[in-house]
């Protein structure tokens, strides 16, 4: 089973077993709600699921209560850990139209208009208004495409491919 990063216990707070958590999740309102269960990977390789029943803001955190742990003394043990959710957790109910999670980009196969194969999508970087697909290339650099309309036509994902428009100065190796 596929698990994805959501957030990252940091510390504990107070003395009820509550948890402070830094949140890297695009939807933390769906993804830290009483009643879900997330799956605390720790430092040593071991990993627990858990059932959110406290789910509160502070600052800039978010601090979780779960099922089974009311002190201090039961959730020490998970700082720091990775909070995952499985992949079954994912729904693309979360997103809008044209926009994907990046496990479904990294992999596929990219061409450009005249159907050359240019590459295959490596990384993603988020670069502020715009994500930034990176397509690893044989005995070339890195093709760097912005996620942008100009330039992505097409993620074709039932056929494993991306159809890209390569406007002037994106390959400078051409």
């Amino acid at each position: 089973m596929n698990f994805y990063n959501i957030g990252k216990i940091v510390n504990t707070q107070g003395l009820n077993g509550e948890v402070r958590v830094n949140s890297v999740t695009d939807f933390p309102e769906k993804r830290f709600k009483i009643g879900n269960v997330v799956y605390a990977f720790l430092n040593d390789g071991s990993s627990e699921k858990l059932e959110i029943d406290g789910v509160r803001k502070h600052k800039n955190f978010i601090l979780l209560h779960f099922k089974g742990k009311p002190s201090i003394n039961d959730i020490e043990y998970l700082k720091p850990s990775q909070l995952k959710i499985s992949e079954n957790e994912l729904s693309t109910d979360d997103l809008k139209p044209g926009e994907y999670y990046y496990h479904q980009i990294i992999g596929l196969d990219v061409y450009d208009l005249d159907n050359t194969h240019l590459g295959q999508i490596k990384d993603i970087m988020s670069l502020g208004p715009n994500d930034v697909w990176v397509v690893g290339r044989e005995n070339k650099k890195d093709l760097l495409l912005p996620k942008i309309d100009q330039v992505i036509k097409k993620v074709d994902l039932d056929n494993n491919q991306i159809i890209v428009e390569l406007m002037e100065g994106l390959d400078d190796e051409n």
